[in-house]
């Protein structure tokens, strides 16, 4: 006698599995007898992928051109956004040339931090990765790697070869004392060096001037400012700083 509804343990597994998308069973591409192409959800997959890696949080993936204000602005902050936003246009041909890469420098509080991330956002959004590096943060653990060598470079290999990496605050709290500490100078020469012989974008946001960059380190500077010809914005004047905005 043959029993009803009677499951191996593995069908019974298979059967409860709950799959994002039911039409490729998570696998990303539909699969027949004489064909295999890409599933309408392996697009969004890939930017989540992408987002869980790049380090950047909720409330930044938040920060888009969309509500970067410029209302009533001054003409340099309109003219930042249109850059950035046709820097993010055009990127699949720029990053194909010597100076892929944009920079915001200068005044505190222009908001250089959102538009960096905008950009970042509106990439992944096109499934190019991108990597944040919060420049205090991971210099401070990068230093602390140093004496184990193998996991140092394990740790800046991420810097020096993802597809595009943001750097946010260049060289913060870069001077104290009035003295430039080597360490931190040495490591992003390293990170910069690379991309630079590479060809691997950058998008780097400092709240220092063009001419404080190369007083910290030409090598470091003058490779930035080279990669970014054509794509670099000055902020001057503390009326841009939108936390002094009533």
């Amino acid at each position: 006698m043959i029993r009803q509804n009677s499951f191996t343990k593995e069908e019974v597994a298979e059967k409860e599995v709950k799959y994002q998308c039911s039409i490729c069973q998570d696998r990303e591409y539909i699969i027949d007898r004489h064909s295999v192409k890409p599933c309408r959800c392996r697009e969004t997959k890939i930017y989540q992928r992408i987002l869980q890696k790049s380090g950047i949080s909720e409330a930044f993936q938040r920060k888009t051109f969309k509500n970067y204000d410029t209302n009533k602005k001054p003409l340099i902050i309109i003219n930042a956004k249109k850059m950035a936003m046709e820097y993010v246009a055009a990127f699949q041909k720029i990053s194909q040339q010597k100076n892929n890469s944009i920079a915001f420098f200068g005044q505190v509080g222009a908001a250089k931090t959102h538009l960096s991330i905008a950009i970042a956002n509106e990439l992944m959004r096109r499934n190019i990765g991108v990597l944040y590096m919060q420049y205090r943060e991971i210099i401070t653990h990068l230093k602390q790697c140093i004496i184990d060598e193998e996991y140092y470079q394990r740790e800046i290999s991420k810097y020096k070869t993802c597809s595009v990496l943001m750097i946010d605050d260049l060289f913060k709290g870069l001077l104290k004392k009035n003295k430039v500490n080597d360490t931190d100078i040495n490591i992003m020469f390293e990170i910069i060096n690379y991309r630079y012989l590479k060809g691997l974008p950058v998008i780097v946001s400092s709240e220092y001037a063009v001419d404080k960059l190369l007083e910290f380190d030409e090598a470091v500077g003058s490779r930035i400012i080279e990669m970014s010809r054509g794509k670099i914005v000055e902020f001057e004047g503390i009326e841009l700083n939108h936390r002094l905005v009533i």
